[in-house]
């Protein structure tokens, strides 16, 4: 019994799968797809343990094509390309039966990397499946990401973890040779955080660590035997989100005490350096916006600076830039109005452009008045005349309200002055 519980019981049909009903339920987007065997190249994309791997082998049975797989972690464009000239000779040119080649972690591969399966997706000679924890828009390069489509995989709720857990009692055979009684879940679910894999491993561990075949699974026989085997950070599990959530919240409280000690815990972890400057770019805009707008400046350049430098060194790095962030004054006014404009734009659709913002590109959008009576600002006193730029349907519809900070109240000051009433500055 080498093989892990996770493993020996991984569903091989739709129907045993559990989860991900928006996906592979009676409605889902994909089970038409593979019920018919026409698989686009595509992503799926969702936190560790969540089927990422089980529903690429599954559309693959179901649709009867070869399947070849590869890890980003160990494999190279040499790799890459011997399973593309295999593919090529199995019947590629058939786009319906052409293989799927499986890409675990594809977020891991270089640009060249990715650069190096354009030719086979574009041409059909593979169908891509490409799994990732990392949002694909930052980590897969665009060339590729525009050939494919992503699906998005959700973590598991506790009825899924449960089912997992029964399904699993029921249908392997070392498990059906033990008398187990799920008297108490919570530990296990919560030690698990919403990995399906990593749920079934400590499971395993927990039966493992009792000498009887009868054993009753409460949160404290779980805590006793798995406490000697947790770690300090997961990066992979729920302490991964907890922790940058952590970090964040205490740069948004303006805590750089806190802010360097969750910047370490994940550092200490392993956390990729390009997560941690993401987030803190995220949060120079969000949560500091123009009370200092160089905080995004300087959140970009540790971006690109950590990028380039990696470990150890991009950590002095990173703590610059947590303390800068955390001692900023703080506005999350431009998060706001970009809030409340996207929410204006839904409830009043496309809105026509007002004639005098309009291009006059040809005589006749001249003639029919495009860019009449437009007035252009630099012409006026202090580079300003108080025309209107919103369609007439939103005219004094205020979307930024300055935060109470010293530098928006400046640029309250400057507005009131140019606009006087007509916003709510």
């Amino acid at each position: 019994m080498n093989e892990p519980l996770a493993e020996r019981v991984r569903p091989k049909t739709l129907e045993d799968y559990i989860s991900q009903h928006h996906l592979v339920g009676s409605k889902g987007s994909l089970t038409h797809q593979i019920k018919k065997g026409i698989i686009p190249s595509l992503i799926l994309w969702g936190p560790p343990g969540t089927g990422k791997t089980t529903l690429a082998n599954i559309i693959a049975e179901e649709s009867k094509r070869p399947f070849y797989v590869l890890s980003a972690i160990n494999s190279g464009v040499k790799d890459i390309r011997e399973v593309i000239d295999k593919a090529k000779q199995s019947g590629g040119l058939f786009t319906s039966k052409n293989p799927i080649l499986f890409i675990d972690e594809i977020h891991r591969f270089s640009k060249s990397q990715q650069d190096s399966l354009l030719g086979a997706v574009e041409k059909g000679w593979v169908t891509l499946i490409g799994a990732t924890t990392e949002n694909p828009s930052f980590e897969v390069i665009p060339a590729l990401l525009s050939r494919c489509q992503v699906y998005i995989l959700n973590a598991f709720d506790k009825s899924d973890l449960e089912a997992l857990l029964k399904r699993a009692i029921s249908k392997d055979k070392w498990l059906q040779s033990k008398k187990i009684v799920l008297k108490e879940t919570e530990a296990l679910l919560r030690l698990s955080g919403g990995d399906g894999r990593k749920l079934l491993n400590i499971f395993e561990l927990v039966i493992n660590s009792e000498a009887s075949d009868a054993v009753i699974i409460t949160d404290q026989l779980v805590l006793d035997k798995v406490q000697k085997n947790t770690v300090l950070y997961d990066k992979t599990g729920e302490q991964h989100y907890d922790i940058v959530s952590a970090f964040i919240k205490s740069i948004r409280g303006s805590d750089p005490n806190a802010a360097v000690y969750w910047l370490a815990r994940m550092i200490e972890g392993g956390e990729d350096v390009k997560f941690i400057a993401r987030r803190m770019l995220i949060a120079a805009s969000e949560d500091i916006g123009l009370a200092n707008p160089t905080a995004l400046v300087i959140a970009n350049s540790t971006f690109q600076s950590v990028s380039t430098i990696g470990y150890p060194e991009a950590r002095i790095i990173l703590s610059q830039c947590a303390i800068y962030l955390a001692t900023s004054p703080k506005s999350n006014a431009s998060y706001m109005a970009i809030g409340k404009a996207q929410q204006k734009v839904k409830e009043t659709g496309d809105l026509s452009v007002p004639l005098p913002l309009r291009n006059a590109l040809t005589k006749l959008m001249k003639d029919l008045g495009y860019g009449k009576d437009y007035q252009y600002a630099h012409d006026f006193t202090n580079n300003f005349v108080a025309s209107e730029y919103l369609p007439e349907e939103l005219s004094g519809t205020s979307f930024y309200v300055p935060g109470n900070n010293q530098r928006e109240n400046a640029l309250k000051t400057f507005l009131k002055n140019r606009w006087k009433e007509k916003y709510d500055f």
